[in-house]
C-alpha cells in the first residue's frame, strides 16, 4: 500500500486499510461472486480494459463489466491520471442505477473528497438523493453509509440507524453501526461503549453458530477498549474456547491471535507482566488467516509490553509473525531493530486490526 502514503492522510489510511481487511472475511454480507469480478478487473490489461469500456458503451446496463472497471481503476487511480478520470462515471451509474447492488457498498466504490473533491460531492449528492427515496430499503442505506463511512461518520452512523430501523431483526445493521464506533470519528476519537453495545445486540440477535464465534474477536477488543474488564475477559475466553471447536474455521487463527492478546492486556492492566508476556508468545501462535496473512497480526499487546521495557519477548513474538506474515517482512525488520534499540514503532492500523 505504499502508493497511499503520498495520497492519502493517515486517518484515511488506516480506515482503508480496515475496509479491505473486512473484505477478506467471508461473513461479511456480499456476494462473493461481486468480489471475485472486481478482483478479475484488477488483473485486466489496459488493453482489455479499453474492449470492456467499448462494449459498455454498447451495453450501459451491463453491471458485472462496470464491476471489473472498478476494479481496474480502484489500483491504477493513483499512478495512472486517465484512470483517475475514467473511474467516477462508473461509480456514479452505479449508484444512480443499481444502488443496492454488492459493488456499491464495496471500498471499489468510494471516493475521497481530499483527492477527488469534484467528484466526491457528485457521489454524495447521489447517494442522499436514493437514500431518501428509497428510505426503508435497508440495502441502499447500508451502501450509502459505507460510501460515508470514511468521511462522514455522523452521515454514516445516521443511515445505519435507518437501516436498523427499517430491518431490527437482522444483526448486520448492528454489527455495522459496531464497527463504525469502533472507528475513529472526526476528533480522532472511538466511542468503545457505543461500539460494544451494537456488538452485543448483534449477538443477542443472531441465530446463526459461525456468527456468534466470529463477533466475539469484536466483543472482546471493544469490551477491554469500554475498560470492561470483566467482560472482556469474558468474551476473550469464550473466544478462546469457541475455537477450540472450530479449528477449521477461517477465523480460527484470528480466534487465537485475538483471544490472547486481550487477555493479555487484562493481565498487563492488573500488573501481572508474566502472565501478559505468557499470552503475548500464545497469541503468536496462531497459524495465520486471510486477514493475518495479507494485513498482519494486532500489535497492542507487544506495543504495551515495549512500553514497559520487555523487549525479548516482544522480539520473540515479531519472530513468530514471520511465520505467517511473510508480506510484513520488512515492517518485522524494522520494527524488531527500532524495539532493541529502545525505539517505539510506530504500527499504524496494527493495532486496530
Amino acid at each position: 500500500m505504499r502508493w497511499y502514503r503520498h495520497h492519502m492522510n493517515p486517518r484515511s489510511l488506516i480506515w482503508l486499510a480496515l475496509l479491505c481487511a473486512l473484505n477478506l472475511c467471508p461473513a461479511q454480507a456480499m456476494a462473493a461472486g461481486t468480489q471475485q469480478e472486481a478482483m478479475a478487473g484488477q488483473r485486466l490489461s489496459a488493453a482489455e480494459a479499453k474492449a470492456l469500456e467499448a462494449a459498455v458503451a454498447k451495453q450501459p446496463n451491463d453491471l458485472s463489466a462496470r464491476t471489473k472497471l472498478v476494479g481496474y481503476y480502484f489500483m491504477r487511480q493513483f499512478s495512472v491520471p486517465a484512470a483517475k478520470a475514467a473511474r467516477p462515471p462508473h461509480i456514479f451509474w452505479i449508484i444512480k442505477n443499481q444502488p443496492a447492488a454488492e459493488i456499491a457498498g464495496l471500498p471499489y466504490c468510494n471516493l475521497d473528497p481530499i483527492m477527488d473533491p469534484d467528484p466526491y460531492a457528485q457521489g454524495k449528492k447521489l447517494w442522499l438523493e436514493q437514500a431518501k427515496a428509497q428510505a426503508t430499503n435497508p440495502v441502499v442505506l447500508g451502501n450509502a453509509a459505507d460510501f460515508f463511512l470514511i468521511h462522514d461518520h455522523d452521515l454514516a452512523e445516521d443511515l445505519l440507524k435507518q437501516a436498523q430501523k427499517a430491518e431490527p431483526e437482522n444483526p448486520h445493521w448492528s454489527d455495522q453501526l459496531g464497527n463504525l464506533y469502533a472507528l475513529p470519528n472526526d476528533d480522532e476519537k472511538t466511542d468503545a461503549a457505543k461500539s460494544l453495545q451494537e456488538f452485543e445486540r448483534a449477538q443477542a440477535a443472531d441465530p446463526d453458530a459461525s456468527g456468534r464465534f466470529n463477533r466475539l474477536d469484536d466483543l472482546a477488543k471493544q469490551a477491554f477498549a469500554a475498560a470492561d474488564l470483566k467482560k472482556a475477559s469474558l468474551y476473550a475466553n469464550e473466544l478462546l474456547a469457541a475455537a477450540l471447536q472450530h479449528p477449521k474455521d477461517w477465523n480460527y487463527g484470528n480466534a487465537i491471535l485475538m483471544g490472547n492478546t486481550v487477555l493479555g492486556r487484562i493481565a498487563l492492566r492488573q500488573g501481572q507482566v508474566k502472565l501478559a508476556k505468557e499470552y503475548l508468545l500464545k497469541a503468536g501462535q496462531t497459524p495465520g488467516s486471510p486477514q493475518l496473512n495479507s494485513f498482519g497480526p494486532n500489535m497492542s499487546l507487544a506495543r504495551d509490553l515495549a512500553e514497559k521495557g520487555e523487549k525479548d519477548v516482544v522480539v520473540e513474538y515479531f519472530d513468530q509473525c514471520r511465520k505467517f506474515w511473510r508480506m510484513g517482512t520488512d515492517k518485522l525488520d524494522k520494527w524488531t531493530k527500532e524495539v532493541r534499540v529502545g525505539i517505539m514503532p510506530d504500527f499504524g492500523a496494527n493495532l486496530v486490526y
